[in-house]
């Protein structure tokens, strides 16, 4: 399958919502593809040109992040099918889904590191 390029601007619900219906290696790989065409495209766009290997890891982080709202699942095959993990939670196959406990805790722990890293 081919993806037409992603316009500018769209939203994130836009751009990540229809990897988390994919099902196929082949798709997978050529939507992960229109997301890194479309990173790169908008950061340079926006005077932020990027590396294509920095697109991916931006994408692949996105995409892990995008698919934690979904079922486990979902998220674990979004994970296998584009080489993604949670930023917080890591890779569903890994470690697991976390409880609604570890989630809040994993994400207040996220918050305070993101907080001591702005003022830094």
């Amino acid at each position: 399958m081919k993806f037409e390029p992603l316009p500018i601007p769209m939203t994130i619900r836009e751009k990540y919502a229809p990897a988390m219906n994919l099902t196929v290696q082949e798709d997978a790989d050529a939507y992960f593809e229109a997301c890194v065409e479309h990173n790169m495209r908008w950061s340079k766009q926006n005077n932020e040109p990027r590396s294509r290997q920095e697109a991916e890891v931006i994408e692949r982080s996105n995409l892990g992040y995008f698919a934690g709202y979904y079922s486990n699942e979902v998220r674990e095959r979004v994970e296998k099918l584009f080489k993604c993990a949670h930023p917080v939670f890591g890779a569903v196959a890994v470690c697991g889904a976390p409880t609604i406990e570890q989630a809040f805790n994993m994400g207040l722990r996220a918050g305070e590191q993101a907080k001591r890293d702005l003022r830094h």
